[in-house]
């Protein structure tokens, strides 16, 4: 276990492709949508939670889910629970607890994992997640690109290049770029070559790298954050936050982050094939749910 990887949960977003299971109110990660007896933010710390120690888990959430968080996460300490006042998008709600986190661990890499995917085989999981933690010490982004099972339209792609040869990270390629959401013929084209994987949103890296980039990227954005963080654990927290919160810009990691440092060679990609699925409509949840005793047969209750 390396003792500086830190995993940063977002939960936020209400999941409106799974309306009227997932609502506003209570978003499909407070769900156990899968039938597995736990919700998908449960099983998101069950996954994370043993590589990087309990100790070392973070969740960023609306001001509203706070409580049920806590309430679902028992052994997350309240204090690393990280309440948004307002849904600002993944670069305010990693970038604000990547800069929490280094604060505390100057040496620190991070890793966000959504609260509200599936993986079905959590020892591969791990293996891929070890393998992306050795090659953040290079001080890139890293980001784990899913082997595609079909042409899909709903995903963005990653363009991979050649292995890098890292100790620690056999199977690390350079990330060569990244694609929207493709047209189905397009899509057909990423599979068929080889060459392209899913984009699931999962970043490991040091934090002090990702905020670099983030601040020559977004300065706006960077120091918002910064004066929060400086706040943060002072009386001064709630003046500051209702202050700055709302002026700060809505935009993904992606594109502030990710998009400019594959343009600078500086992202890596780690191949994973381990089951990953976003349960981003009904088909996934009727792919992936487990029959439960008494439920009756397309019903989730």
């Amino acid at each position: 276990m390396n003792t500086h990887f830190h995993a940063i949960i977002p939960a936020g977003g209400s999941g409106t492709r799974l309306w009227p299971l997932s609502r506003r109110a209570t978003p499909k990660f407070l769900h156990d949508v899968l039938g597995l007896g736990r919700s998908l933010i449960q099983a998101t710390w069950d996954r994370v939670a043993p590589i990087v120690g309990e100790d070392r888990v973070w969740v960023v959430t609306g001001e509203n889910h706070f409580d049920q968080v806590a309430e679902q996460l028992p052994h997350i300490a309240r204090g690393q629970i990280i309440a948004e006042p307002s849904p600002k998008d993944s670069a305010a709600a990693i970038g604000l607890a990547a800069m929490l986190i280094a604060r505390e661990d100057p040496d620190a890499i991070v890793g966000s994992f959504s609260a509200d995917h599936s993986i079905t085989n959590v020892d591969e999981f791990r293996l891929v997640i070890d393998q992306a933690v050795a090659a953040a010490e290079t001080g890139d982004i890293v980001t784990i690109g899913i082997m595609p099972r079909n042409p899909a339209t709903a995903y963005g792609y990653i363009e991979t290049g050649d292995l890098l040869g890292l100790d620690g990270a056999p199977t690390a390629r350079r990330a060569l770029a990244f694609a929207e959401k493709p047209e189905a013929s397009t899509a057909r084209q990423y599979v068929n070559s080889g060459r392209y994987r899913w984009n699931a949103g999962m970043f490991i890296a040091k934090a002090s790298s990702l905020l670099d980039i983030l601040a020559e990227e977004d300065p706006a954005l960077y120091s918002g954050l910064a004066r929060i963080a400086e706040a943060w654990d002072t009386p001064d927290h709630d003046e500051v936050l209702s202050a700055v919160w709302p002026g700060l810009e809505k935009r993904a990691i992606d594109y502030v982050v990710a998009e400019p440092a594959a343009a600078a060679g500086r992202v890596i990609v780690i191949p994973g094939d381990f089951g990953w699925d976003d349960v981003g409509d009904f088909d996934s949840v009727a792919r992936l749910r487990q029959p439960v005793p008494g439920e009756p047969r397309g019903v989730i209750s």
